[in-house]
Protein backbone atom coordinates (compact mmCIF):
# COMPACT_ATOMS: atom_id res chain seq x y z
CA UNK A 1 0.00 0.00 0.00
CA UNK A 2 1.02 3.12 -0.88
CA UNK A 3 2.43 5.45 1.75
CA UNK A 4 -0.26 8.18 1.17
CA UNK A 5 -2.83 5.44 0.78
CA UNK A 6 -1.10 4.43 4.80
CA UNK A 7 -1.74 7.85 6.09
CA UNK A 8 -5.10 8.58 5.00
CA UNK A 9 -6.28 4.99 6.37
CA UNK A 10 -4.60 5.96 9.52
CA UNK A 11 -6.63 9.69 9.67
CA UNK A 12 -9.07 7.88 9.05
CA UNK A 13 -9.57 5.36 11.56
CA UNK A 14 -8.40 7.82 14.13
CA UNK A 15 -10.83 10.64 13.06
CA UNK A 16 -13.50 11.77 15.77
CA UNK A 17 -15.53 14.16 13.61
CA UNK A 18 -18.45 14.30 15.77
CA UNK A 19 -16.54 15.07 18.98
CA UNK A 20 -14.82 17.64 16.75
CA UNK A 21 -18.09 19.07 15.85
CA UNK A 22 -19.41 19.29 19.73
CA UNK A 23 -16.56 20.71 21.12
CA UNK A 24 -16.35 23.68 18.19
CA UNK A 25 -19.90 24.01 18.81
CA UNK A 26 -19.45 24.81 22.51
CA UNK A 27 -16.63 27.13 21.57
CA UNK A 28 -18.78 29.08 19.61
CA UNK A 29 -20.92 29.76 22.56
CA UNK A 30 -24.45 30.28 20.16
CA UNK A 31 -27.62 31.31 21.17
CA UNK A 32 -29.01 27.40 21.41
CA UNK A 33 -32.54 28.52 20.29
CA UNK A 34 -33.22 24.73 20.00
CA UNK A 35 -33.87 21.34 21.85
CA UNK A 36 -32.52 20.74 24.45
CA UNK A 37 -34.69 22.70 27.27
CA UNK A 38 -30.79 22.98 29.83
CA UNK A 39 -29.01 24.92 26.68
CA UNK A 40 -26.10 23.12 28.32
CA UNK A 41 -26.34 25.75 30.95
CA UNK A 42 -28.53 24.27 33.69
CA UNK A 43 -26.42 23.25 37.10
CA UNK A 44 -23.34 22.83 34.11
CA UNK A 45 -25.70 19.75 32.20
CA UNK A 46 -23.81 18.62 29.68
CA UNK A 47 -22.90 21.63 27.38
CA UNK A 48 -22.19 18.92 24.77
CA UNK A 49 -25.47 17.26 24.58
CA UNK A 50 -27.37 18.83 21.38
CA UNK A 51 -30.12 17.71 18.83
CA UNK A 52 -29.60 17.56 14.74
CA UNK A 53 -28.80 21.31 14.59
CA UNK A 54 -26.86 22.20 10.89
CA UNK A 55 -24.26 20.35 10.36
CA UNK A 56 -24.14 17.36 13.74
CA UNK A 57 -25.92 15.10 11.10
CA UNK A 58 -29.02 12.91 12.02
CA UNK A 59 -28.36 9.03 12.78
CA UNK A 60 -30.95 7.71 10.90
CA UNK A 61 -30.45 9.45 7.77
CA UNK A 62 -26.20 10.01 8.44
CA UNK A 63 -24.60 11.79 5.23
CA UNK A 64 -22.24 13.85 7.13
CA UNK A 65 -20.22 13.51 10.30
CA UNK A 66 -21.71 10.26 12.18
CA UNK A 67 -21.24 8.44 8.96
CA UNK A 68 -17.59 9.30 8.93
CA UNK A 69 -16.93 8.25 12.23
CA UNK A 70 -19.74 5.45 11.11
CA UNK A 71 -17.08 4.34 8.65
CA UNK A 72 -13.87 4.77 11.02
CA UNK A 73 -15.66 2.16 12.92
CA UNK A 74 -16.39 -0.01 10.10
CA UNK A 75 -12.40 -0.41 9.48
CA UNK A 76 -11.65 -0.81 13.34
CA UNK A 77 -14.07 -4.00 13.00
CA UNK A 78 -13.56 -5.29 9.90
CA UNK A 79 -17.23 -4.75 8.95
CA UNK A 80 -19.34 -4.16 5.55
CA UNK A 81 -20.69 -1.61 7.86
CA UNK A 82 -20.88 -0.53 11.57
CA UNK A 83 -23.90 1.77 12.74
CA UNK A 84 -24.05 3.37 15.76
CA UNK A 85 -26.72 2.50 18.36
CA UNK A 86 -27.88 4.76 20.64
CA UNK A 87 -30.32 2.48 22.70
CA UNK A 88 -28.10 -0.39 23.31
CA UNK A 89 -28.15 -4.21 21.88
CA UNK A 90 -31.58 -4.41 22.76
CA UNK A 91 -32.29 -1.68 19.84
CA UNK A 92 -29.91 -3.52 17.78
CA UNK A 93 -31.41 -7.36 18.33
CA UNK A 94 -34.64 -6.21 16.81
CA UNK A 95 -33.17 -4.32 14.03
CA UNK A 96 -30.89 -7.20 13.35
CA UNK A 97 -34.41 -9.94 13.46
CA UNK A 98 -36.15 -7.61 11.06
CA UNK A 99 -33.26 -7.40 8.70
CA UNK A 100 -33.09 -11.48 8.76
CA UNK A 101 -37.20 -11.38 8.18
CA UNK A 102 -36.66 -9.09 5.00
CA UNK A 103 -33.66 -11.02 3.38
CA UNK A 104 -35.31 -14.19 4.17
CA UNK A 105 -38.83 -13.40 2.64
CA UNK A 106 -36.94 -12.03 -0.58
CA UNK A 107 -35.90 -15.57 -1.56
CA UNK A 108 -38.41 -17.07 -3.98
CA UNK A 109 -38.42 -20.10 -1.92
CA UNK A 110 -39.84 -18.42 1.01
CA UNK A 111 -43.36 -17.62 -0.33
CA UNK A 112 -46.38 -18.23 1.91
CA UNK A 113 -44.19 -20.06 4.09
CA UNK A 114 -43.89 -18.55 8.16
CA UNK A 115 -40.38 -17.47 8.89
CA UNK A 116 -38.52 -18.74 11.73
CA UNK A 117 -35.83 -18.12 13.84
CA UNK A 118 -33.55 -20.90 15.79
CA UNK A 119 -32.39 -19.16 18.51
CA UNK A 120 -30.63 -20.45 21.97
CA UNK A 121 -32.61 -20.49 24.88
CA UNK A 122 -30.63 -17.99 26.74
CA UNK A 123 -31.82 -15.01 24.62
CA UNK A 124 -32.01 -11.77 25.36
CA UNK A 125 -35.83 -11.08 26.42
CA UNK A 126 -35.58 -7.95 23.75
CA UNK A 127 -35.33 -11.20 21.08
CA UNK A 128 -38.50 -12.15 22.57
CA UNK A 129 -39.87 -8.55 21.82
CA UNK A 130 -39.01 -9.00 18.51
CA UNK A 131 -41.00 -12.28 18.01
CA UNK A 132 -43.61 -10.26 19.66
CA UNK A 133 -43.62 -7.37 17.47
CA UNK A 134 -42.56 -8.74 13.99
CA UNK A 135 -44.38 -11.98 14.19
CA UNK A 136 -41.90 -14.85 13.60
CA UNK A 137 -41.93 -18.20 15.23
CA UNK A 138 -39.01 -19.22 17.31
CA UNK A 139 -37.34 -22.67 17.02
CA UNK A 140 -35.58 -23.13 20.65
CA UNK A 141 -32.34 -24.52 20.91
CA UNK A 142 -30.93 -25.96 24.65
CA UNK A 143 -27.37 -26.40 25.79
CA UNK A 144 -26.48 -29.75 27.39
CA UNK A 145 -25.95 -28.10 30.98
CA UNK A 146 -29.60 -27.63 32.13
CA UNK A 147 -28.60 -26.93 35.49
CA UNK A 148 -28.50 -23.41 35.53
CA UNK A 149 -30.04 -20.39 33.50
CA UNK A 150 -27.20 -18.87 32.69
CA UNK A 151 -25.47 -21.31 30.40
CA UNK A 152 -26.71 -22.08 27.23
CA UNK A 153 -23.98 -23.53 24.96
CA UNK A 154 -25.62 -24.48 21.53
CA UNK A 155 -23.41 -27.68 19.75
CA UNK A 156 -23.03 -27.75 16.11
CA UNK A 157 -25.26 -31.01 16.40
CA UNK A 158 -28.03 -29.98 18.12
CA UNK A 159 -27.90 -27.07 15.66
CA UNK A 160 -27.70 -29.32 12.38
CA UNK A 161 -30.64 -31.57 13.81
CA UNK A 162 -33.04 -28.35 14.17
CA UNK A 163 -31.50 -27.13 10.74
CA UNK A 164 -32.76 -30.49 9.08
CA UNK A 165 -36.29 -30.81 11.06
CA UNK A 166 -37.18 -27.78 9.30
CA UNK A 167 -35.92 -28.06 5.96
CA UNK A 168 -38.83 -30.82 6.06
CA UNK A 169 -41.48 -28.30 6.98
CA UNK A 170 -43.87 -27.58 4.33
CA UNK A 171 -45.01 -24.22 5.77
CA UNK A 172 -41.89 -22.74 7.62
CA UNK A 173 -38.44 -21.43 6.52
CA UNK A 174 -35.29 -20.93 8.52
CA UNK A 175 -34.55 -16.94 8.33
CA UNK A 176 -31.67 -17.40 10.58
CA UNK A 177 -30.11 -18.73 13.37
CA UNK A 178 -29.41 -16.33 16.50
CA UNK A 179 -26.61 -17.01 19.33
CA UNK A 180 -26.05 -15.34 22.10
CA UNK A 181 -21.97 -15.34 22.84
CA UNK A 182 -20.36 -14.44 24.90
CA UNK A 183 -23.13 -15.36 27.76
CA UNK A 184 -22.93 -13.63 31.26
CA UNK A 185 -20.72 -16.52 32.59
CA UNK A 186 -18.37 -15.60 29.66
CA UNK A 187 -19.15 -18.75 28.07
CA UNK A 188 -18.05 -18.37 24.20
CA UNK A 189 -19.87 -20.53 21.31
CA UNK A 190 -18.23 -21.91 18.28
CA UNK A 191 -19.20 -19.18 16.43
CA UNK A 192 -16.95 -20.56 13.12
CA UNK A 193 -18.67 -23.78 13.40
CA UNK A 194 -22.15 -22.64 13.89
CA UNK A 195 -22.01 -20.21 10.88
CA UNK A 196 -20.70 -22.40 8.48
CA UNK A 197 -23.26 -24.77 9.46
CA UNK A 198 -26.29 -21.84 9.06
CA UNK A 199 -24.64 -21.04 5.75
CA UNK A 200 -24.52 -24.51 4.36
CA UNK A 201 -27.90 -24.57 5.37
CA UNK A 202 -29.04 -21.38 3.37
CA UNK A 203 -29.19 -19.51 6.09
CA UNK A 204 -27.79 -16.47 8.34
CA UNK A 205 -26.10 -16.30 11.55
CA UNK A 206 -27.04 -13.37 14.02
CA UNK A 207 -25.19 -13.28 16.37
CA UNK A 208 -25.78 -11.40 20.56
CA UNK A 209 -22.44 -10.37 21.32
CA UNK A 210 -23.12 -7.51 23.77
CA UNK A 211 -20.44 -8.74 26.01
CA UNK A 212 -17.62 -8.87 23.50
CA UNK A 213 -16.56 -5.46 21.76
CA UNK A 214 -13.29 -5.80 23.22
CA UNK A 215 -12.80 -9.42 21.39
CA UNK A 216 -11.87 -7.83 18.18
CA UNK A 217 -8.97 -6.41 19.11
CA UNK A 218 -7.42 -9.13 21.09
CA UNK A 219 -3.93 -10.31 19.62
CA UNK A 220 -6.39 -13.41 18.46
CA UNK A 221 -8.84 -11.77 16.82
CA UNK A 222 -12.25 -13.79 17.99
CA UNK A 223 -15.28 -11.17 17.66
CA UNK A 224 -18.03 -13.36 15.74
CA UNK A 225 -17.89 -11.04 12.69
CA UNK A 226 -14.31 -12.55 12.35
CA UNK A 227 -15.28 -15.74 12.79
CA UNK A 228 -18.07 -15.71 10.19
CA UNK A 229 -21.37 -13.74 11.62
CA UNK A 230 -23.40 -11.95 9.02
CA UNK A 231 -24.80 -9.40 11.93
CA UNK A 232 -24.08 -8.52 15.15
CA UNK A 233 -24.65 -6.41 18.27
CA UNK A 234 -22.08 -5.33 20.49
CA UNK A 235 -23.30 -3.44 23.56
CA UNK A 236 -20.51 -1.20 23.01
CA UNK A 237 -20.67 0.71 26.78
CA UNK A 238 -20.16 -3.02 28.55
CA UNK A 239 -16.26 -3.54 27.92
CA UNK A 240 -15.50 -0.36 25.83
CA UNK A 241 -14.81 3.56 27.34
CA UNK A 242 -18.61 4.53 25.72
CA UNK A 243 -21.70 5.80 27.74
CA UNK A 244 -24.04 3.53 28.58
CA UNK A 245 -26.76 3.04 25.95
CA UNK A 246 -23.95 2.81 22.99
CA UNK A 247 -23.58 0.13 20.94
CA UNK A 248 -23.02 -1.26 17.44
CA UNK A 249 -24.87 -3.24 14.99
CA UNK A 250 -21.75 -4.57 12.50
CA UNK A 251 -23.01 -5.99 9.06
CA UNK A 252 -20.92 -8.43 7.48
CA UNK A 253 -18.91 -7.30 3.83
CA UNK A 254 -20.62 -10.07 2.47
CA UNK A 255 -24.57 -9.08 3.52
CA UNK A 256 -24.14 -5.82 3.25
CA UNK A 257 -23.81 -6.36 -0.12
CA UNK A 258 -28.05 -7.28 -0.25
CA UNK A 259 -28.66 -4.41 1.72
CA UNK A 260 -28.57 -0.32 1.60
CA UNK A 261 -27.88 2.14 4.63
CA UNK A 262 -30.61 3.38 4.58
CA UNK A 263 -33.26 -0.45 4.79
CA UNK A 264 -31.06 -0.66 8.07
CA UNK A 265 -31.19 2.63 9.67
CA UNK A 266 -34.70 2.43 9.07
CA UNK A 267 -34.73 -1.01 10.64
CA UNK A 268 -33.00 0.49 13.26
CA UNK A 269 -35.44 3.29 13.80
CA UNK A 270 -38.87 1.38 14.39
CA UNK A 271 -37.39 0.19 17.72
CA UNK A 272 -36.10 3.57 18.75
CA UNK A 273 -36.41 7.22 19.50
CA UNK A 274 -36.15 10.15 17.14
CA UNK A 275 -34.20 11.88 19.53
CA UNK A 276 -30.64 9.74 19.88
CA UNK A 277 -28.47 10.90 22.17
CA UNK A 278 -25.08 12.44 21.35
CA UNK A 279 -23.68 12.21 24.21
CA UNK A 280 -23.83 8.69 23.23
CA UNK A 281 -22.76 8.90 19.90
CA UNK A 282 -19.95 11.46 21.12
CA UNK A 283 -18.24 8.43 23.57
CA UNK A 284 -18.98 6.16 20.37
CA UNK A 285 -16.91 8.98 18.48
CA UNK A 286 -14.09 9.05 21.12
CA UNK A 287 -13.74 5.07 21.20
CA UNK A 288 -12.58 4.98 17.40
CA UNK A 289 -9.53 6.52 19.02
CA UNK A 290 -8.79 4.53 21.79
CA UNK A 291 -9.57 1.52 19.40
CA UNK A 292 -6.74 2.84 16.93
CA UNK A 293 -4.35 3.28 19.60
CA UNK A 294 -5.07 0.10 21.21
CA UNK A 295 -3.27 -1.58 18.34
CA UNK A 296 0.42 -0.37 19.49
CA UNK A 297 -0.30 -0.43 23.11
CA UNK A 298 -2.65 -3.65 23.53
CA UNK A 299 -5.03 -2.51 25.83
CA UNK A 300 -6.94 -5.24 26.38
CA UNK A 301 -4.07 -8.02 25.93
CA UNK A 302 -3.09 -6.68 29.03
CA UNK A 303 -5.95 -6.74 30.76
CA UNK A 304 -6.90 -10.47 30.06
CA UNK A 305 -3.37 -11.33 31.35
CA UNK A 306 -3.63 -9.83 34.67
CA UNK A 307 -7.46 -11.45 34.80
CA UNK A 308 -5.54 -14.71 34.19
CA UNK A 309 -3.10 -13.78 36.72
CA UNK A 310 -5.99 -13.20 39.39
CA UNK A 311 -7.62 -16.47 38.73
CA UNK A 312 -4.57 -18.82 38.47
CA UNK A 313 -4.29 -17.15 41.94
CA UNK A 314 -7.87 -17.03 43.61
CA UNK A 315 -8.01 -20.69 41.77
CA UNK A 316 -5.20 -21.93 44.47
CA UNK A 317 -7.51 -21.02 47.50
CA UNK A 318 -10.16 -23.26 46.26
CA UNK A 319 -12.72 -20.63 43.70
CA UNK A 320 -13.15 -22.39 40.73
CA UNK A 321 -14.30 -20.51 37.58
CA UNK A 322 -16.84 -20.53 35.11
CA UNK A 323 -16.51 -19.58 31.22
CA UNK A 324 -13.77 -18.72 29.11
CA UNK A 325 -13.96 -15.43 28.07
CA UNK A 326 -11.06 -13.65 29.32
CA UNK A 327 -11.89 -10.46 30.87
CA UNK A 328 -14.81 -11.67 33.10
CA UNK A 329 -14.33 -13.31 36.46
CA UNK A 330 -16.85 -15.66 36.99
CA UNK A 331 -17.07 -17.62 40.11
CA UNK A 332 -19.49 -20.76 40.34
CA UNK A 333 -20.11 -21.01 43.55
CA UNK A 334 -21.17 -24.46 43.21
CA UNK A 335 -18.34 -26.05 42.63
CA UNK A 336 -16.33 -23.64 44.72
CA UNK A 337 -18.12 -24.72 47.52
CA UNK A 338 -20.08 -22.09 48.66
CA UNK A 339 -23.74 -22.34 47.20
CA UNK A 340 -25.29 -21.64 50.64
CA UNK A 341 -23.58 -18.94 50.53
CA UNK A 342 -23.84 -16.42 47.47
CA UNK A 343 -25.61 -13.92 49.70
CA UNK A 344 -22.91 -13.42 51.78
CA UNK A 345 -19.80 -13.86 49.55
CA UNK A 346 -21.66 -11.06 48.26
CA UNK A 347 -21.90 -8.87 51.12
CA UNK A 348 -18.40 -9.91 51.93
CA UNK A 349 -17.53 -8.36 48.61
CA UNK A 350 -19.57 -4.85 49.38
CA UNK A 351 -18.16 -4.73 52.16
CA UNK A 352 -14.41 -4.03 50.55
CA UNK A 353 -16.11 -2.12 48.47
CA UNK A 354 -16.05 -4.25 45.73
CA UNK A 355 -19.63 -4.46 43.47
CA UNK A 356 -20.16 -7.07 41.26
CA UNK A 357 -21.79 -7.31 38.31
CA UNK A 358 -23.98 -10.20 38.87
CA UNK A 359 -24.76 -12.33 41.52
CA UNK A 360 -27.39 -15.11 42.05
CA UNK A 361 -27.51 -18.58 44.16
CA UNK A 362 -24.96 -20.15 42.09
CA UNK A 363 -22.57 -17.74 40.04
CA UNK A 364 -21.17 -14.04 41.31
CA UNK A 365 -19.36 -12.55 37.94
CA UNK A 366 -17.24 -9.40 37.86
CA UNK A 367 -16.78 -7.84 34.76
CA UNK A 368 -13.08 -5.74 34.66
CA UNK A 369 -11.78 -3.82 31.52
CA UNK A 370 -8.22 -1.80 30.99
CA UNK A 371 -9.86 1.23 33.01
CA UNK A 372 -9.48 -0.67 36.17
CA UNK A 373 -6.24 -0.20 38.23
CA UNK A 374 -3.94 -2.57 39.85
CA UNK A 375 -5.55 -1.48 43.04
CA UNK A 376 -8.97 -2.91 41.89
CA UNK A 377 -7.00 -6.29 41.35
CA UNK A 378 -5.28 -6.24 44.62
CA UNK A 379 -8.63 -5.54 46.77
CA UNK A 380 -10.75 -8.66 44.61
CA UNK A 381 -7.73 -10.66 45.62
CA UNK A 382 -7.61 -10.08 49.03
CA UNK A 383 -11.43 -9.65 49.52
CA UNK A 384 -11.94 -13.66 47.82
CA UNK A 385 -9.10 -14.84 49.69
CA UNK A 386 -10.61 -13.68 53.19
CA UNK A 387 -13.44 -15.19 52.01
CA UNK A 388 -12.03 -18.18 50.99
CA UNK A 389 -9.86 -18.70 54.58
CA UNK A 390 -13.35 -17.71 56.73
CA UNK A 391 -14.20 -20.89 58.70
CA UNK A 392 -17.97 -20.44 58.15
CA UNK A 393 -16.81 -20.93 54.38
CA UNK A 394 -13.92 -23.23 54.65
CA UNK A 395 -15.67 -25.89 56.77
CA UNK A 396 -18.19 -26.82 53.87
CA UNK A 397 -16.26 -26.85 50.86
CA UNK A 398 -17.10 -28.88 48.41
CA UNK A 399 -13.90 -29.23 46.86
CA UNK A 400 -15.35 -30.93 43.41
CA UNK A 401 -16.51 -34.34 44.28
CA UNK A 402 -18.47 -36.17 42.03
CA UNK A 403 -22.27 -36.48 42.87
CA UNK A 404 -23.04 -32.94 44.35
CA UNK A 405 -26.85 -32.74 43.59
CA UNK A 406 -28.08 -29.49 42.14
CA UNK A 407 -30.57 -27.58 43.81
CA UNK A 408 -32.32 -26.40 41.13
CA UNK A 409 -34.40 -28.61 38.81
CA UNK A 410 -33.07 -29.46 34.92
CA UNK A 411 -34.68 -27.16 32.61
CA UNK A 412 -36.94 -28.65 30.00
CA UNK A 413 -39.03 -26.38 27.18
CA UNK A 414 -42.11 -25.92 29.02
CA UNK A 415 -45.38 -26.42 26.62
CA UNK A 416 -46.20 -23.94 23.77
CA UNK A 417 -49.94 -22.66 23.46
CA UNK A 418 -49.44 -19.47 21.42
CA UNK A 419 -46.80 -17.95 19.23
CA UNK A 420 -45.70 -14.77 21.50
CA UNK A 421 -46.98 -12.19 18.92
CA UNK A 422 -50.41 -14.20 19.21
CA UNK A 423 -51.09 -12.48 22.79
CA UNK A 424 -48.87 -9.46 22.82
CA UNK A 425 -52.05 -7.40 23.13
CA UNK A 426 -54.62 -9.48 25.70
CA UNK A 427 -55.23 -8.29 28.50
CA UNK A 428 -52.91 -10.21 31.72
CA UNK A 429 -52.94 -10.08 35.13
CA UNK A 430 -50.35 -10.59 37.80
CA UNK A 431 -50.70 -13.62 40.38
CA UNK A 432 -48.12 -15.79 42.79
CA UNK A 433 -45.84 -18.17 41.56
CA UNK A 434 -47.69 -20.52 43.40
CA UNK A 435 -50.86 -19.89 41.47
CA UNK A 436 -49.61 -20.22 38.24
CA UNK A 437 -49.41 -23.91 37.49
CA UNK A 438 -51.00 -24.29 34.16
CA UNK A 439 -52.00 -20.62 33.68
CA UNK A 440 -50.72 -19.12 30.64
CA UNK A 441 -47.60 -16.76 30.27
CA UNK A 442 -48.18 -13.50 29.22
CA UNK A 443 -44.68 -11.63 29.89
CA UNK A 444 -41.22 -12.48 29.89
CA UNK A 445 -39.56 -13.44 33.76
CA UNK A 446 -35.77 -14.23 34.54
CA UNK A 447 -33.08 -13.72 36.90
CA UNK A 448 -30.77 -11.59 34.35
CA UNK A 449 -30.52 -11.19 30.35
CA UNK A 450 -28.79 -13.07 28.80
CA UNK A 451 -30.34 -15.70 30.67
CA UNK A 452 -32.00 -18.86 29.94
CA UNK A 453 -35.82 -18.21 29.46
CA UNK A 454 -37.52 -20.27 32.05
CA UNK A 455 -40.78 -19.39 30.40
CA UNK A 456 -42.32 -16.76 27.65
CA UNK A 457 -45.16 -15.48 26.31
CA UNK A 458 -47.33 -18.17 25.20
CA UNK A 459 -45.99 -21.29 27.01
CA UNK A 460 -47.50 -23.09 29.82
CA UNK A 461 -46.14 -23.00 33.53
CA UNK A 462 -45.73 -26.13 34.98
CA UNK A 463 -44.92 -27.70 38.28
CA UNK A 464 -41.08 -27.74 37.08
CA UNK A 465 -41.15 -23.99 36.11
CA UNK A 466 -42.42 -22.77 39.27
CA UNK A 467 -39.86 -24.74 41.50
CA UNK A 468 -37.03 -23.03 38.61
CA UNK A 469 -38.90 -19.32 39.58
CA UNK A 470 -38.49 -19.76 42.96
CA UNK A 471 -34.98 -20.69 43.47
CA UNK A 472 -34.37 -17.96 41.26
CA UNK A 473 -36.17 -15.68 44.12
CA UNK A 474 -39.29 -14.87 41.30
CA UNK A 475 -42.61 -14.41 43.55
CA UNK A 476 -45.15 -13.34 40.51
CA UNK A 477 -45.87 -13.37 36.63
CA UNK A 478 -47.93 -12.31 34.36
CA UNK A 479 -50.54 -14.45 32.74
CA UNK A 480 -53.03 -14.08 31.01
Amino acid sequence: MPAEDKKKNKAEAFCTPISDFIREYEERQAVRAHMPGHKGLYDSLCPGDITEIEGADSLYAADGIILKSEKAASKLFGSGHSFFVTEGSSQAVKAMCLMALRLAGSREEAGAKKPVILAGRNAHRSFVSAAELLGFEIGWLLGENRESLMECRISKEKLEERLEEYSKEKDKYVAAVYVTSPDYLGNTADIKGISELSHEHGTILIVDNAHGAYLRFLKKDNHPLSLGADMVCDSAHKTLPVLTGGAYLHVSKILMRSFDAEEIRSALLRFGSTSPSYLILRSLDLANRFLYENKSERYFDRCCAAVSDLKAFLAKKGIVFAGDEPMKLCIDLRKSGLSEYGDAVVNELRKNNIEPEFCDRDYITLMLSPFNCLDDYEKIKTALTEIMLFDGFVKRLYRGKAGKEALVPAYSLPEKKYEPSEILGRSRVKIRVDKALGRVAADVVLSCPPAILPVIPGEIVDGKIIRILKYYGIKEIYVL
